[in-house]
């Protein structure tokens, strides 16, 4: 392989993948790494199986959760149809000093071939809150400086959805929403009928519809089996859309299997010059330059490589001269709501593929909102109506033809409503690595320590309690609130650890997410968020990379590097 390239991208998932674009792009030869296997698009092994083409009927084994015991804990990501996307936890081990449940998938396309596709911008509510409060840092940007390339990045991947004028959740490009059902209109006619700073829209989702043309790409024909990987492309991920336009340029060149252990620094010139790799298959040490090297390793990975990074210069770490790096880790907390259900509709038909949830945006402490005394910031919910089916009876106590007769026929509605939280940047919320306890490659371990602390767990309270309001208000019956144990990393929203700021003293990043004193080296994924909003953030992590790319080449054409 060449040795030398224009820039080096870190990580092939969504950040990762629009970087190799970009770069490609703008005529940069551009190596792209990837510590895991090669996944061509299509390559989907479980994407067009029925459930009962699966030996446990889609149910995780005893073997997988053997060796996936600390993916299993969420319980939605290691099933036999999904499980294959994630790490064996065995040959992948990390370190917890308080629980957090760190999800990967180590693979061409990482985890935007499994992300949730809610794609949301943030907003000046998001951006001046830490200023405004006292809070962490300010952000070194505001929604202004970020708009331009939400609707870029919008118009490239395909999101669907509608348009509210809310100022907290600013509108974008988007094409035709999916349609919510009897129970969710009736449901957002009685929200709206009771408040008058609450809405229920369609979630917005990077699922193609309408009249769009996407090379390569397909609409959305509603499988619901998007986390499988879709062979039609109806979603976005890396694998079907950032990396094959790159690859059309012709100036990238990709490698699976390549493990980063660090981004080499030259003291004398001030940049960085390249990065160490490990070869995962034969364990061979392989050395790449390049002029700009952007790190798109997830919050964690990138982190991780960063405080590997040491040099006379860095000594504790790349960029980590105001020691914040692996600081202000950050998720979303959820699993906080309530559920219902409704005797009406009883003859509205129902088909339960749609791969797309409501969403009621944000509505507490908003500007001219009622003031909400014991908690800061706010949260969102997301939900969905659907009628039961067989499972309904595996309790009932009866048999015969009445009884079965019953069951083939669409059981009563119910709905349920989760609730998504924003999470205060904690400066003692931490990563850290253990050179003590070493993975197979000889790199040390991730260790954390990070919890939800009072603001987010005031805010879990009233997130229950007004989604139980809500229901009740809207007549549903049987209604009852839950909150299962909320933990760091069970969104799969890890952020902060290199945060964005003004002031090189206090944080690891510029505004166009240059490391302070390494300037070829950009940060773009999840590590670089200085707060977290409630919004899901895969959306501002590619219009953010868009930016950086297009500020990085610039420097790159004018060969400031």
């Amino acid at each position: 392989m060449n040795k030398e390239y224009d820039a080096i991208v870190i990580g092939t998932g969504i950040s990762g993948g629009w970087a190799a674009k970009e770069l490609c792009e703008h005529g940069l030869k551009t190596l792209v790494l990837e510590r895991g296997r090669l996944v061509s698009h299509g390559d989907y092994p479980t994407a067009t199986k029925d459930i009962w083409e699966f030996d446990y009927r889609g149910k995780p084994s005893a073997e997988s959760n053997s060796k996936q015991k600390t993916q299993s804990r969420t319980g939605f990501v290691t099933q036999e149809t999904t499980a294959h996307w994630f790490v064996n936890d065995i040959e992948h081990p990390y370190n917890e000093t308080k629980r957090f449940d760190w999800i990967r998938g180590y693979h061409i396309g990482g985890r935007s071939l499994t992300w949730g596709r809610q794609a949301l911008r943030m907003s000046d509510l998001d951006f001046e809150a830490n200023k405004l409060e006292g809070i962490a840092v300010d952000w070194p940007i505001r929604y202004k400086d970020i708009e331009p390339w939400y609707t870029k990045v919008e118009k490239f991947i395909g999101v669907c959805g509608e348009n509210l004028g809310l100022p907290h959740l600013p509108d974008g490009h988007f094409s035709p929403a999916m349609p919510l059902n009897e129970v969710e209109k009736d449901f957002r006619y009685q929200i709206s009928k009771h408040y008058k700073d609450r809405y229920l829209t369609m979630g917005r989702f990077a699922n193609l519809t309408g009249n769009t043309h996407h090379i390569g790409r397909s609409n959305c024909v509603y499988r619901n089996r998007c986390m499988r990987g879709c062979p039609l492309g109806a979603y976005f991920s890396s694998n079907s859309s950032t990396l094959p336009a790159a690859e059309r340029t012709g100036n990238m060149t990709i490698r699976p299997y390549s493990i980063v252990s660090e981004i080499l620094y030259d003291d004398i010139g001030k940049r960085a010059t390249g990065v160490n790799v490990i070869d995962a298959e034969t364990g061979e040490t392989l050395e790449f330059s390049a002029k700009v090297i952007f790190c798109c390793a997830s919050t964690v990975g990138t982190t991780s490589i960063l405080l590997q990074s040491k040099s006379d210069r860095f000594p504790n770490g790349l960029g980590n001269d105001s020691g914040e790096l692996g600081h202000n880790l950050m998720d979303h907390h959820f699993r906080v709501g309530a559920s219902g259900s409704t005797a009406k509709f009883k003859n509205v038909p129902y088909s339960n593929n749609r791969p797309a949830s409501f969403h009621i945006p944000r509505f507490r402490n908003l500007n001219g909102s009622e003031p909400q005394s014991n908690f800061l910031r706010g949260y969102s919910f997301q939900g969905s109506a659907s009628r039961t089916d067989w499972r309904r009876a595996i309790k009932e106590l009866s048999y015969g033809k009445d009884f079965k007769d019953d069951l083939l026929k669409p059981g009563p509605w119910r709905i349920g409503l989760t609730g998504f939280g924003e999470c205060l940047p904690y400066h003692d919320n931490k990563m850290t690595l253990d050179y003590d306890k070493k993975d197979q490659w000889g790199l040390p371990t991730v260790t954390f320590n990070a919890e939800f602390k009072e603001n987010e767990l005031e805010m879990r309270k009233d997130m229950k309690e007004e989604a139980i309001r809500m229901l009740r208000l809207a007549g549903f019956e049987d209604v009852k609130g839950f909150d299962t144990a909320a933990y760091l990393g069970h969104a799969i929203h890890e952020m902060g650890t290199a945060r964005m700021g003004h002031d090189p003293k206090t944080s690891v990043l510029n505004k166009f997410n240059q490391i302070h004193a390494v300037p070829n080296v950009y940060i773009t994924d999840g590590a670089c968020m200085t707060s977290s909003g409630n919004q899901n953030p895969s959306l501002t992590y590619m219009a953010l990379t868009a930016r950086a790319v297009n500020h990085a080449v610039k420097q790159f054409k004018e060969n400031l590097w």
